[in-house]
């Protein structure tokens, strides 16, 4: 059997939210239109080209596979100042101007019954918060988020760029909880991905809810063999959390 929780804590990506219509190329002209100096002349699509290329290497990959996780903002700076491009905003800006024009905030990005039941949570005074595996550092996702889900309560917001880290590093799961004033034993947690979010959750010790409606996400990993959701639970649809929370322990 499992507890009700005091808050449950959302992954983003094919979890709250969605980035159909991926584009970076479309995203590296957003941030051209502030460039200030480009005495090399590069244009947006050899910064894309270039990005793809090296940024996004087998080295990158590796350090993501050691659950290292680097910042789009050290990237940028790399990227720019690499290429002699100096632009007349700040970095942290620029992040979020490329992040808005590679996948454009509307409503296809929402996941279907989310808000309805981020609200649900709120009426039955369950605490709510996002940990996310993100190159894009929490203060950006924290604007997307605002954006896209304007009513939302997330009393915290992180990301693994914030902290080095990737998941399934339990260390993400026990810093969210350290800052909640949680314990494990308190908190749910729901992700689409099974070894990233379901499987390390559970071994940080939280109740954990595998989130099924977005399989086709391509961030999603699926398990290795037959699915043990021992300390867990499996939905397809938002609207099936209710009865989850009715099914919990006082």
């Amino acid at each position: 059997m499992f507890s009700k929780p005091k808050m449950i804590l959302f992954d983003y990506g094919g979890t709250l939210l969605r980035e159909p219509d991926w584009d970076m190329l479309r995203g590296e002209r957003a941030v051209f239109a502030h460039v200030a100096e480009n005495p090399r002349g590069c244009t947006p699509e050899a910064l894309a080209a270039w990005e793809r290329d090296q940024l996004f290497s087998p080295r990158k990959k590796a350090l993501r596979d050691l659950d290292v996780e680097t910042t789009m903002v050290q990237l940028l700076r790399l990227k720019y100042e690499l290429h002699g491009i100096r632009l007349d905003v700040p970095y942290e800006e620029a992040e979020f101007i490329l992040w808005s024009g590679a996948a454009p905030m509307s409503e296809r990005c929402v996941t279907p019954h989310i808000r309805e039941t981020l609200e649900l949570l709120h009426e039955r005074g369950i605490r709510t918060g996002v940990i996310s595996n993100l190159g894009w550092s929490g203060a950006s996702l924290t604007r997307r988020i605002n954006t896209l889900l304007p009513d939302n309560r997330f009393e915290l917001i992180l990301t693994s760029s914030d902290y080095g880290i990737r998941k399934p590093d339990t260390r993400l799961f026990l810093t969210a909880l350290a800052r909640a004033g949680l314990g494990p034993e308190e908190a749910w947690y729901c992700g689409n991905d099974y070894r990233k979010d379901v499987d390390a959750a559970r071994r940080a010790g939280l109740f954990a809810v595998w989130y099924r409606g977005e399989a086709e996400d391509g961030n999603a990993e699926p398990p290795a063999g037959p699915a043990d959701l021992t300390g867990a639970a499996a939905i397809t649809d938002w609207r099936e959390l209710p009865a989850l929370l009715e099914q919990a322990e006082e």
